[in-house]
């Protein structure tokens, strides 16, 4: 006889070890909240300093070994606010590194960018951007001087090297600090060639090479900065702001996104027996978080599209074939996008709209 197929409802006691589990990380997480608030609090820090020698002053059970531990633990998060602080006010910071391939651009030299982001109440790993200088030796694109092969006398060839030297004399010096974006950790999702592109141009093409040698002065050469009137200089902070402030969206849409979804699920729960109809998932539809999927438990559909900073597009919501809303089973459901949205604006108000139970 076969045994009879496991039950897919959960028992109490699992519930109740679940229960009990979520607990447990609760209360961890408030003792570790605690124990870096006193840590951090200047009255006790002076106390593990400098404890008190009278006895009746001493707190009890303090004995050398436990004062020896509580200092080092106050080093460690003393360490720790530290570099909090620092990662929190210098947001962008940049260094210097050296590129170990011997072919490398501008003899290996690269910049970096160190971008940090505090999201979701907690730091996320840092994003880097390297960039190096392939103008620095104002040198042309196409390899040599003005383009040329190896045709004609070794005269000629004086003559046109001396020329080009001449007309790139500024230009050189001009574009030799420009960068380039050379490497990066940045998320796909996150326009950097069009930052780049607009902070950070490259160089103007060098000017075409005169037709021929024997052509007078007037007409061949050309008056310095004339072909660089409409050169757009680039701007290395305005990139990096830029940079950051796509970041931080980005991860805020992800917070708001988790927070939402939540919410949701927090509230189908406790509301699961007056309305059968509840959402069963919340999840991003595409890689820059900006749209949202909803899911009902008849089988509809939503897609609620937000902006840059977190504000409500649009929302639609499909039927399914069931549920009695507007529609009768095909087109927009609008009274279950009025019942999940209501008037907010901003994702988040549709969070503590769900949060705090009303319906406006």
């Amino acid at each position: 006889m076969s045994s009879p197929p496991p039950s897919s409802t959960p028992s109490p006691l699992d519930a109740e070890i679940e229960s009990l589990q979520a607990k447990i990380t609760t209360l961890k997480s408030h003792l570790r909240i605690q124990t870096s608030t006193l840590l951090s609090s200047p009255s006790v820090s002076a106390l593990l300093s400098n404890p008190p020698s009278s006895s009746h002053l001493k707190p009890k059970g303090l004995t050398p070994t436990i004062l020896k531990s509580l200092r080092h633990h106050a080093s460690l998060q003393k360490a720790h606010n530290q570099q909090s602080l620092y990662r929190t006010c210098a947001t962008i910071t940049t260094f210097r590194v050296q590129d170990p391939d011997p072919n490398a651009v501008d003899g290996g030299a690269v910049l970096g960018l160190r971008i940090e982001v505090f999201a979701r109440g907690r730091f996320m790993r840092p994003y880097y951007v390297l960039m190096n200088r392939p103008w620095s030796e104002g040198t042309t694109r196409n390899g040599g001087p003005n383009g040329k092969g190896g045709n004609g006398s070794s005269k000629e060839k004086e003559k046109e090297k001396e020329k080009s030297s001449r007309s790139r004399k500024g230009t050189g010096r001009r574009y030799a600090n420009w960068l380039r974006v050379h490497r990066h950790t940045i998320p796909p999702c996150i326009p950097i060639s069009g930052l780049a592109a607009r902070y950070l141009p490259a160089p103007p093409p060098p000017p075409p090479p005169p037709p021929s040698s024997s052509s007078s002065s007037s007409s061949s050469s050309s008056r310095p900065g004339e072909e660089e009137e409409g050169v757009r200089e680039q701007n290395l902070l305005r990139f990096a702001r830029s940079l950051r402030r796509e970041l931080v969206r980005y991860h805020h849409r992800l917070a708001t996104i988790t927070d939402l979804r939540r919410a949701i699920l927090a509230k189908d729960q406790t509301e699961q027996q007056e309305k059968p109809n509840n959402i069963q998932d919340v999840i991003p539809a595409d890689a820059e978080a900006k749209q949202i999927t909803i899911e009902w438990a008849d089988g509809q559909t939503g897609r609620l599209v937000m902006g840059d900073d977190g504000e409500i597009v649009q929302v639609v919501a499909l039927n399914g074939g069931g549920g009695g809303h507007e529609g009768n089973g095909s087109g927009r459901d609008r009274e279950l996008v009025r019942d999940l949205v209501g008037s907010a604006k901003k994702v988040e108000d549709v969070v503590r709209r769900l949060g705090s139970g009303t319906k406006a």
